[in-house]
């Protein structure tokens, strides 16, 4: 049995909240664990829309992490 490691070169996550400071929280949790996969952020895409029942605005983003460039 042999075990095989690769590094991640690529992640993308999506996060949703419904509040600017609940998705700023929830981001830099995971950038924060990203970290430690020696992965940084390269791009972040956000928007907002109403939530279709309450009307109340949803926040998004995806962010795309990559390998660290060493």
């Amino acid at each position: 049995m042999s075990i095989q490691l690769e590094r991640i070169e690529d992640k993308i996550e999506c996060f949703e909240a419904t509040s600017l400071r609940e998705l700023e929280q929830r981001m830099n949790e995971k950038i924060d664990v990203n970290k430690a996969l020696l992965l940084e952020v390269a791009n972040v895409n956000h928007h907002v829309y109403p939530h279709f029942k309450t009307g109340q605005p949803i926040y998004t983003a995806v962010v795309h992490f990559k390998a660290k460039q060493v």
